[in-house]
C-alpha cells in the first residue's frame, strides 16, 4: 500500500500580515433617519422676537440712569439712515427716552432698544429683559402717549420680559386748522 506522502515541513508564521479585506462599496444597510426635532415653541421654550420683511436695528444696554440719553442717540443715527426726512425728531427722541426710562425704572440689569419701520410708521419697544417677579408692565409714561406722531403706544409682559412700545408716523400730515390757513402745508395746497 502505498500512500503518498507529502512532507510539509513545521508551522512557522509568515512573515508578512496576512491581507485584509478590502472595505465595502455599499454600506450594508442604509443609515437610518434621524428622529426629527420639535420646532421650539412646541417644547416648552417660547420664541424670540422676530422682525422681518422690513428694515429693523436692536440696541443693547446696561439699564443704569444714562441709558435713556445714549438710546436716544444711537436710535436717532440708526433711523437717519432709513430717510425720514418728515419725522419729527423731538417726538422720536422723546418716545425712546421716556420708553427706555420706564424699563430702566422698571428693574433689570439690561435694557434693549428695538427699532423697525415698515410703511411710514417706525416702531419703537425697549425690553427690560426681566422676565421672573414682575406681572404687568407699568403704563407707558404719559409724556410719550400725549405725542402728537405717536399712533399707537402700550406695554405688556411676556417671556422676554416686560416691554414698552410705542409705533410713531414717520411721515404726520399737518394739523387741520394749519393746512387751512396754508401753515405747515405742502406747496400747491
Amino acid at each position: 500500500m502505498s500512500e503518498v506522502v507529502e512532507a510539509r515541513g513545521p508551522k512557522v508564521p509568515p512573515s508578512f500580515p496576512p491581507k485584509s479585506p478590502p472595505p465595502q462599496k455599499k454600506s450594508v444597510e442604509p443609515p437610518r433617519p434621524q428622529p426629527a426635532t420639535k420646532p421650539k415653541s412646541l417644547t416648552g421654550v417660547p420664541p424670540r422676537l422676530v422682525v422681518a420683511g422690513r428694515r429693523a436695528r436692536v440696541l443693547a444696554l446696561r439699564a443704569d440712569r444714562w441709558a435713556a440719553k445714549k438710546a436716544a442717540a444711537q436710535a436717532a443715527l440708526a433711523v437717519a439712515e432709513w430717510d425720514y426726512p418728515l419725522l419729527d425728531e423731538h417726538d422720536f427722541l422723546k418716545t425712546v427716552h421716556g420708553l427706555v426710562d420706564a424699563a430702566v425704572a422698571a428693574g433689570g440689569k439690561r435694557v434693549s432698544v428695538h427699532l423697525a419701520d415698515q410703511d411710514d410708521k417706525i416702531l419703537v419697544m425697549a425690553l427690560n429683559h426681566q422676565a421672573a417677579g414682575q406681572d404687568v408692565a407699568g403704563a407707558v409714561p404719559a409724556e410719550v402717549a400725549v405725542l402728537r406722531t405717536v399712533d399707537a403706544c402700550g406695554a405688556h409682559t411676556d417671556h422676554d420680559g416686560q416691554a414698552w412700545w410705542a409705533l410713531l408716523d414717520a411721515r404726520p400730515r399737518p394739523k387741520k386748522g394749519l393746512a387751512k390757513q396754508g401753515i405747515g402745508a405742502p406747496p400747491g395746497l
